[in-house]
């Protein structure tokens, strides 16, 4: 543990990628098997439960020393993070609060601590007891753990109890550093990553083992997605337009369809199994061949339309463990398929483009004459033939339901990761609103002291035709102003605060933001009746004022057109 939280403050103290590499390699190679397995998931931020909530700490600190409400949000609006605010609390309250009646069970872990026990023993017998207790127990033992640890080890210790472990280490650099650290390429570790597995010993000798030439069967583990990047035009003109191919991007959840001797696997790019979300496809992969992957998107669409369902009807279905006969026939799924990474046993990720898609191509005409073949789409593309066309296209594919195209060189290799040159993402342009802003919230993290959350408003109709219109809450943003922006805005926000709620503050609505988002749909859970797909900040319209600003009725004018353009289609 104690090497571990010396990683930890490294790696915060750090701001070059080459250092914190070396930093993790480091300390993989030296680490116990079993610790650094650990180190991994925690570095990651994956497949990380939560033992207990940061708001039942809050509540044990302030039921032992009778701290107020007003008093912990007060504090915590400036620090950002519930587990560093209650760190930060402890040392100042500890000798206020009553000695803690320590059981048996506790008194040998504060024996154990005293002997600095490996991080496993942490995060696999103290953590998860701790969360089984019964309250009353629980709080006695959180407080003499408090009281027993070193100041420095309190923020560690709330964060991994809390499950809301984070440092801003990103899974690339977690893998470059394995890779770096055991002489091993870095897609196979993002090969080996994708198996499902525990911290242990075992886990972490097979993950750092050095390369066999032979590969074995993979089973039900999906290949690392190669990603895009958004189109940089300038990074594309110089080279021939036939030698790119232009397909949908369509609107679904990227996945991987494995089909292997030992059953079919459906895994969203999240890394996450989805075969009980999505029972049809699993039904439908009965008609491709074994040793057989296939790359695309999972999407809402009926046999028998024209173009598939907006996103919201595929919402419908996700997270559910069993999905009935209705919702079958409400939300019908395809798999659109547009690359082939395995086939028949052979990997064809080393190939071209050109000639994936032309496998593709045949075995999808296999697939459609079974009777659930319909359930399996080619995505529409065709070679480009000059870079006038791009824009027409994009425009096109919009008509047809899509985001925007894809742009894919024709030789390209299936990579993993997103490496930029081989595949672009041309979208359409967002939707756009000009909302004027009512509410701020400080961030998280380093961004802790600077109000960078934000909530927009459109105007609603009047109440009754002699009164003024209302602003309505429409949208929250964080992303889109640069940081001289961010501190000229957090400078406003903080001067023409006119109420407090916690760490949010009510503001002057004098402020015009323009609003770019990617969807717009109804919504029962939200006031203005809308809901929006990821919102973000196009521009501060220094140029108007809050009564130009745009209205719900114009925000609903977006969404009918949507529907209007799917029902055209």
């Amino acid at each position: 543990m104690n090497a571990f939280a010396a990683l930890i403050e490294e790696l915060d103290q750090s701001t070059g990628t080459k250092r914190k590499i070396d930093l993790i390699a480091d300390h993989l190679q030296q680490a116990d098997a079993h610790d650094a397995a650990w180190t991994v998931l925690l570095l990651m931020g994956e497949r990380r439960k939560r033992l207990i909530t940061g708001r039942r700490l809050r509540e044990i600190l302030q039921q032992a020393s009778a701290m107020p409400d007003w008093l912990f949000d007060d504090c915590q609006s400036h620090v950002g993070d519930s587990a560093e605010t209650l760190s930060l609390l402890w040392p100042q309250l500890r000798n206020d609060i009553p000695a803690q009646i320590h059981n048996p069970e506790v008194a040998f872990w504060i024996d154990q601590l005293s002997s600095a026990p490996p991080m496993h023993w942490w995060m696999e017998t103290l953590l998860p007891a701790i969360a089984a207790m019964e309250p009353n127990e629980q709080t006695n033992a959180v407080l003499t753990i408090w009281e027993s640890l070193p100041d420095e080890r309190l923020f560690l210790f709330n964060k991994l109890l809390t499950g809301g472990f984070r440092i801003g280490v990103a899974r690339g650099l977690v893998v470059k550093a394995i890779a770096a650290g055991f002489n091993l390429e870095e897609a196979l570790v993002l090969e080996r990553l994708m198996t499902p597995w525990a911290a242990s010993e075992r886990w972490f000798q097979s993950l750092t083992a050095i390369n066999s030439e032979e590969r074995a069967n993979r089973g039900p583990v999906p290949y690392p997605f190669f990603l895009a990047s958004p189109l940089k035009q300038e990074s594309i003109d110089a080279g021939p337009a036939s030698e790119w191919w232009v397909e949908n991007k369509w609107d679904g959840i990227r996945g991987q369809l494995i089909q292997r001797g030992s059953g079919t696997y459906l895994w969203s790019r999240g890394e996450e199994l989805i075969n009980e979300q999505f029972p049809e496809l699993i039904d439908m992969a009965a008609a491709i061949p074994e040793d057989t992957v296939l790359d695309g998107e999972v999407i809402c669409w009926a046999e028998t339309e024209p173009q598939p369902r907006p996103f919201s009807d595929l919402q419908r279905r996700l997270g559910r463990k069993t999905v009935g006969r209705k919702l079958r026939l409400e939300c019908p799924v395809s798999f659109v398929a547009y690359d082939l990474l395995e086939h028949n046993g052979d990997d064809l990720r080393s190939t071209s483009l050109q000639q994936r898609l032309r496998q593709l191509d045949e075995l999808h005409q296999r697939i459609g004459e079974k009777p659930s073949g319909w359930r399996c789409r080619l995505s529409s593309g065709q070679q480009l033939g000059h870079w006038d066309q791009l824009d027409q296209l994009r425009a096109q594919a919009v008509e047809r339901g899509a985001e925007g195209v894809m742009l894919k060189h024709l030789k390209s290799p299936y990579l993993s990761g997103r490496k930029r040159g081989y595949w672009w993402k041309h979208k359409r342009d967002p939707m756009t609103l000009d909302a004027v802003l009512i509410y701020a919230q400080a961030g998280r993290g380093r961004r802790a002291n600077l109000f960078t959350d934000y909530t927009f408003a459109l105007w609603g109709q009047p109440q009754e035709p002699s009164s003024n219109p209302q602003l309505v809450t429409f949208a929250k943003a964080y992303s889109g102003l640069n940081d001289s922006e961010i501190l000229e805005l957090d400078r406003w926000i903080r001067s023409h605060t006119q109420e407090r709620f916690g760490p949010t503050r009510s503001v002057a609505p004098e402020l015009v933001f323009e609003i770019g988002f990617e969807g717009i749909q109804t919504s029962k859970r939200h006031k203005c009746g809308l809901a929006v797909r990821f919102p973000r900040i196009l521009r501060w319209r220094h140029d108007r004022t809050a009564e130009s600003a745009n209205t719900i009725v114009d925000a609903q004018t977006l969404c009918d057109q949507l529907a209007n353009r799917g029902e055209a289609s």
